[in-house]
């Protein structure tokens, strides 16, 4: 796709569903008792991973994409079914969970997915869950992940990575226990687990970097709105940041606390981003944002940071190269497993765009010049390094060229439509 530089941004978008919380919401109304409507659900290739997995396992699904609804016949924590082999496809949040929940069946389970999720790191799920008794086999660390039928115990876990994947996997797997399992978390994460357990019923607490879950528990259906995602509505948030003159406002987004970190650093940078119309449904917080054009100065971001806003790097690097001064992302190792290696990517692309910029280990400068060159983006077919250059191909000087720009469809299938409606050239 050929991107051209604009003018300004001007106008309004609702965010697109969550894709962390729309997951969620179908894994845990399967397993509840009794029927769920999920509301603005998103339907994008990997969410269709995981419907497609809780449909192989026997539970009922009936999809409404005119009304972004989906409704979930519940099946109860041993309701599932026994099936052949699980394709997760891309989606890194579907295996990991799937594997958590799986671990207490009392059948066999098979997953695997395309060739970037088999080459993503499993054995961090596999080691907690280990201990609770599942027997869990992987390839060198990796999927395909097979699973056997064991009886889970509760357990004590300290947890020396930020994944709020395997923390899900944990919950999600103590659902088969009797007794209270405690994970404490190094750095925060999101809490979107927890909170939708809550909303489902269970019994469960978080204080303190200190999440504990006591079992046994019976979730009860109960219907849920998805609201809008931060992590895709940070691409037009640092749009309008980095452009003149430039006003948006984004209605709808969740601004769950271990969500909007990236918000925190945007206006640390001198952002000019404002929250508004604050409320609370099945609860997530929610709010609408208006974005202006700001005069943005660079900043040090440590590892802490990057675990509250993982997925939102690939964007603040590229703010941060129409910044002020130098931006330094440390402990960002993270990023080298994800959908490919990130903090490569981002640096390959930052540099054949002629910005000032330099990877040493794990850690990335980059000097602000806002004189971006356009050109061909090596997307390494992941949907954020897509969303992110393609923002700065809007600002960059001549075309810049998304190579494999498609990807985007794993978590934003409109994500050109909707960029396309504030854009003015």
């Amino acid at each position: 796709m050929i991107i051209r530089p604009i003018k300004t941004v001007k106008g309004e978008l609702v965010a697109p569903p969550d894709k962390s919380i729309s997951h969620r919401a179908a894994i845990l109304s399967a397993i509840a008792n009794g029927r769920t409507e999920i509301s603005n659900f998103l339907f994008s290739d990997d969410t269709f991973s995981t419907i497609t997995a809780l449909k192989k396992l026997g539970v009922n699904i009936d999809i409404d994409q005119k009304s972004s609804s989906l409704f979930v016949e519940g099946r109860g924590l041993n309701g599932l079914r026994a099936t052949d082999k699980i394709d997760c496809g891309n989606s890194g949040t579907t295996m990991r969970l799937l594997a958590g929940l799986l671990s207490g069946q009392r059948f066999f389970s098979y997953l695997y997915g395309d060739e970037s999720l088999n080459k993503r790191p499993m054995a961090r799920i596999q080691i907690p869950l280990n201990m609770m008794g599942a027997k869990i086999k992987l390839s060198e660390g990796h999927a395909p992940i097979i699973i056997e039928p064991s009886k889970l115990i509760p357990i004590k876990y300290s947890m020396n990575i930020a994944s709020a994947q395997v923390k899900s996997a944990i919950l999600l797997a103590s659902l088969y226990t009797s007794g209270t399992t405690e994970i404490e978390e190094l750095y925060p994460t999101r809490n979107h687990t927890e909170i939708m357990l809550k909303h489902f019923n269970c019994d469960i607490d978080s204080r303190d970097n200190v999440v504990r879950i006591h079992n046994p528990n019976t979730l009860l259906a109960n219907d849920v709105y998805i609201p809008g995602d931060i992590s895709s509505a940070a691409y037009f948030i640092a749009l309008a940041l980095i452009t003149e003159n430039s006003n948006l406002i984004i209605r709808s987004v969740g601004i769950n606390n271990s969500r909007i970190h990236i918000i925190r650093l945007w206006q640390k940078m001198g952002g000019n981003i404002r929250i508004f119309n604050e409320r609370i449904v099945n609860g997530e917080d929610i709010a609408d944002i208006e974005v202006k054009s700001s005069e943005l100065t660079g900043i040090v971001i440590n590892k802490e940071d990057v675990s509250l806003c993982i997925d939102e790097i690939p964007i603040l690097a590229v703010t941060a190269a129409f910044a002020n001064g130098e931006t330094i992302i440390t402990g960002a190792e993270e990023l080298k497993v994800k959908e490919s290696d990130r903090l490569f990517y981002i640096y390959w692309n930052l540099k054949n765009m002629k910005a000032d910029v330099k990877l040493d280990n794990n850690t990335i400068y980059i000097n602000g010049n806002n004189n971006l060159i356009g050109c061909k983006i090596d997307t390494a077919n992941d949907h954020r390094i897509a969303m992110a250059f393609t923002v700065a191909g809007l600002r960059a000087f001549g075309q810049t060229n998304i190579l494999n720009h498609k990807c985007v469809e794993v978590s934003y299938p409109r994500f050109y439509e909707d960029l396309n409606k504030i854009l003015e050239y």
